[in-house]
Parts: C-alpha cells; structure tokens; sequence
C-alpha cells in the first residue's frame, strides 16, 4: 500500500479504525464466506469446499449432516489433505484470513 501525504494516510487510518469498529463483537460468518475457493486451493489440493467435503467420503448435504461428524475422523481428514493440524486450526486460520480482507489488507 502506498500512501502520499499526511492527508491520505489519516484518510486510511480512518478508514482502517472504520473498518475494525465493524469488525468489533461477535459475527456468524457461513463457512462459504470461509471457505471460500482461494482459501481451500490454497491450503488443500481441492479447487473449493464441495470437493473437500466430497472427498471426506461423509454425507454432508446440510448442516445436520456435517454435525454428525465425529470430531476425530474429521480431524484425521483434514490432517491427511491439508496444511493443518485440525479442524479448529483451518477454521482460525480461515476467519483470520476472512477478517484481514474485511480490514483492507
């Protein structure tokens, strides 16, 4: 980013603290704002969610279904296609990644 002057850059402070005011408490963010397919390309050999939720080889066709999941087999899924360690652990990194576009960078 490349800021000319003192006005422009109080203009994206501004902008900036805007922003993480907004940002500020708690949101329900859909896992397709996650996930989303840069993110999942990035991290997984899979082109966007669907792939890696077909490829977990579970019935996941509505939230009740992911749900069901055993906490450890999805786990040991995403260890075996991923950078990750655990599912909590891409969930972070994805709603950091999630938060840092929202902030502007």
């Amino acid at each position: 980013m490349k800021i000319r002057g003192p006005d422009e850059f109080s203009k994206k402070l501004n902008d900036l603290a805007k922003k993480a005011e907004e940002l500020d408490g708690q949101h329900t963010v859909g896992l397709n704002e996650l996930l989303t397919p840069s993110f999942v390309s990035k991290h997984t050999r899979f082109a966007n969610a669907d792939d890696l939720s077909e490829a977990s080889g579970f019935k996941v066709e509505s939230q009740e279904d992911f749900e069901a999941i055993p906490d450890a087999e999805w786990d040991q899924f995403i260890r075996s296609v991923s950078s990750f360690s655990s599912w909590q652990e891409m969930l972070q990194a994805a709603t950091e990644e999630w938060a840092a576009k929202k902030l502007g960078f």
